[in-house]
């Protein structure tokens, strides 16, 4: 479930009213809204290792693991083709501009799905120099090229590597959100009806941490420093409901 643009854009804006440190701009909340967006998104894959590094609550509702697979889960792509054969072995990343984290990558030969194992240039250097560990049709290998561009090896197979053939999963990014608007009487009026508006596509749960980390980014970056209080003081009664 999408946050509201226009739900969070609200409470920013009643909140540095409320302690008096002046208007954030749409265009200024545009720009902070994504990096919020973004900083909270990466912390994700961040937690999750920490996650596994303890052990999990067994409860059905509140396994940290659990909880953050859930976040992530609506940016998992799967078996996605290629955006285009760049050369006999170079493919590009399918919409590479949206591709966060690689995962899997996929070649079919016309009958199976055989799984392309990553190896960096530098372990591919010694692979390729014995015939006995260098890649095969049955094993092939894969190393970037940068980072929206793969090579894949053998070079040449029967079936010869097409953008349809070879398929990954990724992790999307999330789309920057944006919080479109007509100006009546001097006025910026939400417009969810322009094709540019854009939600938040953070897990629901996220609304009070998106507005307050924008608060906080405004602070910094608007020249408002007064807001990292406000962000404190919000936090901190966060972390006593939770208790």
């Amino acid at each position: 479930m999408a946050i509201s643009v226009d739900s969070v854009y609200q409470k920013v804006l009643a909140l540095a009213n409320k302690e008096q440190r002046g208007y954030i701009t749409p265009q200024e909340f545009n720009l902070l809204a994504g990096k919020a967006q973004n900083d909270i998104f990466e912390t994700y894959f961040h937690e999750i290792a920490n996650a596994k590094l303890t052990r999990g609550d067994s409860g059905e509702y509140s396994d940290q693991s659990q909880v953050l697979k859930e976040k992530i889960a609506p940016f998992e792509k799967h078996r996605v083709v290629m955006s285009e054969l760049n050369n006999v072995n170079e493919l590009t990343l399918p919409v590479s501009s949206i591709v966060h984290k690689l995962g899997a990558v996929f070649y079919n030969n016309g009958t199976f799905d055989t799984i392309v194992e990553f190896v960096d240039k530098k372990d591919f250097a010694y692979m390729d120099r014995s015939g006995k560990t260098s890649p095969t049709a049955s094993r092939p290998v894969y190393n970037r090229v940068s980072s929206s561009v793969i090579k894949l090896y053998p070079k040449s197979l029967t079936t010869a590597y097409t953008a349809s053939n070879v398929t990954c999963n990724f992790i999307a990014k999330p789309l920057s959100p944006k919080w479109t608007y007509v100006v009546v009487n001097d006025k910026a009026l939400y417009n969810a009806s322009n094709a540019g508006a854009q939600d938040f596509q953070l897990h629901a749960s996220e609304e009070s941490t998106l507005t307050n980390k924008i608060l906080e980014l405004a602070g910094i970056i608007v020249n408002k420093p007064g807001l990292s209080e406000v962000v404190l003081r919000n936090e901190a009664v966060k972390e006593e409901n939770r208790k």
